[in-house]
């Protein structure tokens, strides 16, 4: 503003980005610590990581083509920096430096806020908060299960059923054999799977004609298309199940879904061949959670990345895991009616009858306080009946009446808000 000027400037919000008032935060700090409470209950770690990284980190593993999805700048010692647009390569970096002298299997989440440059829509924005839970150092299905169940153990915990979500499963080991079988080289297969991942978009006739664009024969293009429409295994054990490469595959299928089975969690998961995940380094099985009405966007994806921390100067390790953001869960949440109530909350209000007795009620508030409870108090001379409109308008459970007569007899009066009944309390207890 200009020196004498009466004008004031106003400041916009960035597009895609969110305020959090105290009744957002209270959503948001709600889903973070179903998030904690669940990965803590199966023995995961919390750490975190900058969210300033080097631009290479995320150009090295996805192409100079992700730099347009980036905020990426150089810093004022010419480095070329982004904000983290996801929280994996991070991680990979971390244990890349450190995980051989660590016990494995390695159990680690975070809650990271990432941010990419991309077109906004319904559960989408330029920023929000991520729940990242990974598993380093098993191969075995064990280990797909078990990160699995934590996402979905995620949902349950915030009131979601198998009435409201389902887990789709797949296998890029999997996919890849059936289209080799299919006569699609080895070369064209991410050609493959960027035709497969729009399967539903796009319809029969166009993904078979586009199989066929990438050396698939008409027949073979069809059968595949029939595999994606064919929920479970069955199918593709009866058509390539007598092929060695297959076979294994499915056998590892079979035990991992026999694990989450046992888990209690089978009718949240289904075997979809049509899940690829975009991201290149996914290695195995991989999965993707949707609402049940198909409404939103995918809540969470995930899956088995072998070669990840290798390829940041680690060791060679197995490792499987997800990410879960917060916005399209937010909305899931609130189409399901599952947002809790916000309401303010308080311990204690402290209502003073005379400015005199202040001294007092800032030395109980003190003690109080030192013992955890929360306490306002008025800050300047007020009503008695304005003190306990605010008392009232803070959400305090009780409140302090400190009035001289009281005082002169070594007492204060505390009142339930909820029932009205007084007691009186001695001030050696309250101070």
């Amino acid at each position: 503003m200009t020196k004498g000027s009466s004008k004031s400037t106003t400041f916009r919000r960035l597009p895609g980005f969110r305020d959090f008032v105290p009744e957002d935060f209270a959503l948001r700090a709600h889903i973070f610590e179903a998030w904690r409470r669940v990965a803590r209950r199966s023995g995961f770690l919390e750490y975190d990581a900058p969210p300033l990284e080097p631009l290479e980190l995320y150009t090295e593993k996805s192409g100079a083509e992700i730099v347009g999805q980036l905020y990426n700048f150089q810093d004022k010692g010419g480095r070329d920096i982004s904000l983290r647009p996801e929280m994996t390569p991070s991680l990979a970096r971390i244990l890349g430096e450190r995980s051989r002298s660590m016990p494995k299997p390695i159990r680690w989440f975070s809650i990271p806020q990432l941010f990419r440059y991309e077109r906004q829509q319904r559960g989408r924005l330029r920023e929000h908060f991520q729940w990242n839970v990974d598993l380093v150092g098993e191969e075995s299905t064990a280990a797909d299960a078990e990160v699995l169940a934590v996402a979905i153990n995620g949902l349950r915990e915030l009131g979601l059923d198998h009435t409201s979500f389902r887990a789709r499963v797949s296998d890029r080991r999997l996919l890849s054999a059936l289209l080799s079988a299919s006569g699609v080289e080895e070369d064209r297969l991410p050609d493959a799977y960027a035709v497969i991942d729009k399967v539903e978009r796009e319809g029969e006739a166009k993904t078979r004609e586009r199989l066929e664009g990438v050396g698939m024969e008409p027949d073979a293009a069809g059968l595949l298309f029939a595999l994606f429409a064919e929920p479970g295994l069955e199918s593709v054990r009866r058509h390539f199940g007598d092929r060695e490469e297959v076979a294994g595959i499915l056998a590892e299928l079979e035990t991992y879904l026999s694990d989450l089975e046992a888990m209690g969690l089978g009718e949240y998961v289904g075997f979809d061949l049509s899940i690829v995940r975009g991201l290149a380094y996914y290695t195995g099985i991989v999965f993707e959670l949707f609402d049940r009405e198909g409404e939103l966007r995918a809540i969470c994806g995930g899956g088995r990345y072998d070669r990840l921390v290798e390829w940041a100067g680690g060791e060679s390790l197995p490792a499987v895991g997800f990410g879960m953001g917060d916005v399209v869960l937010g909305e899931l949440l609130s189409d399901r009616g599952l947002v809790p109530e916000y309401r303010r909350a308080l311990d204690y209000f402290i209502v003073t009858i005379g400015d005199d007795l202040r001294p007092l009620a800032l030395g109980i508030a003190r003690r109080l306080r030192e013992d955890g409870h929360s306490v306002v108090y008025p800050l300047r001379a007020q009503s008695v009946r304005k003190q306990f409109a605010s008392a009232a308008t803070e959400g305090a459970g009780r409140t302090i009446v400190l009035g001289p007569d009281e005082v002169a007899r070594g007492v204060a009066i505390v009142r339930d808000m909820g029932t009205g009944e007084e007691q009186e309390v001695s001030l050696d207890e309250l101070r």
